[in-house]
């Protein structure tokens, strides 16, 4: 069986009073299991469980669209929410996804 292969963006899309690092909402990552360049690394860390499962297939009940899930930073003074979006991988020039 062919396993499909996936991409998470991860992007702020609100937050209840300005981040502790900076971040703006509108701001995106793709995911690439290490915490990308200028993310914070506790919002990160809350995110990763969520964007791993969304890149190997898993959908969450309590989402209406299955390839999105809502997360919120651990930071209850800011409240970041991110939104972690599954694609399809773009295929590379050698024919494999990437």
């Amino acid at each position: 069986m062919e396993r499909k292969e996936y991409e998470v963006v991860i992007r702020l899309v609100g937050n209840d009073s300005p981040c502790h690092v900076g971040h703006k909402v509108g701001e995106e990552w793709v995911f690439d299991y290490m915490t990308p360049p200028r993310m914070c690394g506790l919002a990160f860390n809350a995110l990763y469980p969520f964007a791993l499962a969304l890149q190997y297939g898993a959908t969450f009940p309590w989402q209406q669209d299955p390839d999105v899930v809502m997360v919120s930073c651990p930071d209850t003074d800011v409240h970041n929410t991110f939104e972690l979006r599954r694609r399809a991988k773009k295929p590379r020039k050698n024919g494999k996804g990437g």
